[in-house]
């Protein structure tokens, strides 16, 4: 039997604070729970890109950025799944630097699935799915389920 037959199923799921993103966590949970799975809750954090000519301020530590993403994390899964301990499945939240969907798709690597909202949180609110979403549904390692928010039909 190879690794991957005995290990247990691991879930990967986006979550940036935005409804979608709560349902797809929401989501993944409970197929976790069907599966003797795991899900990894993934938030993606960046420094700020200059913007015309201007440049963010080069004194701010990285780790307040990441601190700043882990709360957002922290506060989404609370807001999806209610707050404390006692959840139905091992649920490991996850705070990385770099683009969300270059995230994702690392973290997806060896995982039985990758879960994400139709659109997060990007200023394109009546695309069906957004930039991160699709890029992941075109390039995951792995199967993509896409769920819909609050108010699309979930």
């Amino acid at each position: 039997m190879s690794d991957e037959a005995t290990s247990v199923p691991r879930i990967v799921v986006g979550v940036d604070g935005s409804e979608p993103s709560k349902a797809a966590l929401r989501w993944a949970v409970s197929q976790a729970r069907l599966t003797g799975g795991v899900v990894d809750a993934v938030i993606a954090w960046d420094f700020p890109t200059p913007w015309f000519g201007l440049t963010p301020p080069t004194d701010t530590d990285p780790t307040d950025y990441q601190k700043q993403a882990r709360k957002i994390l922290d506060q989404a899964i609370d807001e999806a799944l209610g707050p404390g301990p006692g959840r139905p499945v091992d649920l490991r939240p996850v705070s990385a630097h770099g683009h969300p969907a270059a995230v994702l798709l690392d973290a997806a690597e060896g995982a039985q699935l990758l879960v994400v909202g139709n659109r997060g949180r990007g200023g394109f609110s009546e695309a069906l799915l957004g930039s991160v979403g699709q890029h992941c549904v075109q390039h995951a390692p792995c199967p993509v389920v896409v769920v819909r928010g609050r108010g699309h039909g979930a």
